[in-house]
């Protein structure tokens, strides 16, 4: 028999008295995957696309999860009901392949789920002024669109923009611009919109999926091809999109201003856009800029 103990702070405690799962593989491999869903007025929004992207991950690192995506529809609604969200937030989804004592090989056990809901209102000030960003080497692995839980590149990128005073660090390998740290990022050019094509070097964002439906609703070109550093840094508007930050005006990179250093006329269409896709009946348009 094993026993088991850790040292936490100054004292040792028994693995039995842990307030946390032990020999966690999300802890000590990062052998997991994760998903972040918008809810909006106690609703939330682009969720199939979320769990869909939730199974794919799984089926990319070999990860049973432990219900149908039927299942995950109902807990997920009960989660909010039990909450009583009627709000603006947010719930974070995070799916382990288990808890077993460590060893590289995949274990015979059945994965750990979790899911929390979180207040999140929308972040009004940023999506009407836009906000500044870095540019940062793009050094995470090969299989970015798996929205795994072995993010460290991303959060010392992050970390890095925040020291620097911006919101956001924006990725390139080799002087191709990939996406952000947690972001799809965007450049427009004479009123059109590029931004990298989905391969397995990015995130293949379920707001990005929505914004190429809403730009074409707006009969606005969206083209999906690689841009570089140059192009990032001559473009007419810059933005970025997720779950948390919606459609982003970028109006600085490395201290310099994108174009006039304010928000853009194709970035404010899709705001707009996605403000009515999202069935929002507050708008940033009705703040004074």
């Amino acid at each position: 028999m094993i026993y088991s103990q850790v040292l936490s702070q100054t004292n040792f405690v028994n693995e039995d008295e842990l307030m946390y799962p032990f020999q966690e593989r999300g802890l000590q491999f990062g052998d997991g995957i994760y998903e972040v869903i918008r809810v909006y007025q106690g609703k939330y929004y682009l969720m199939n696309e979320h769990v869909d992207r939730l199974f794919r991950s799984a089926e990319a690192v070999k990860l049973t999860l432990p219900f149908t995506k039927e299942k995950l529809f109902q807990l997920l609604d009960n989660l909010l009901k039990v909450n009583q969200v009627k709000g603006d937030a947010k719930v974070y989804l995070q799916a382990t392949r288990g808890s077993a004592l460590r060893d590289h090989v995949f274990p015979d056990v059945e994965a750990n789920f979790y899911a929390y809901v979180q207040e999140l209102p929308r972040p009004i000030e940023k999506l009407t002024n836009g906000v500044a960003a870095i540019t940062q080497p793009d050094v995470r692995w090969q299989n970015c669109y798996i929205k795994s839980l072995n993010l460290l590149p991303n959060v010392l990128a992050k970390q890095e923009a925040k020291e620097r005073g911006a919101f956001e660090a924006i990725l390139h390998r080799d002087e191709t611009v990939t996406e952000c740290s947690s972001s799809n990022v965007y450049i427009v050019k004479d009123g059109k919109i590029h931004t990298h094509p989905e391969t397995n070097n990015i995130l293949h964002g379920c707001v990005r999926s929505r914004v190429k439906v809403l730009a074409r609703q707006l009969d606005i070109s969206i083209i999906e091809k690689a841009f570089s550093i140059d192009d990032l840094q001559q473009a007419d508007e810059v933005f970025l999109s997720s779950s948390t930050a919606e459609v982003m005006p970028i109006v600085e990179i490395n201290g310099n201003k994108v174009h006039s250093g304010e928000p853009g006329p194709v970035t404010k269409k899709l705001q707009k856009a996605y403000e009515e896709d999202a069935g929002l009946t507050t708008s940033i348009f009705a703040q004074v800029r």
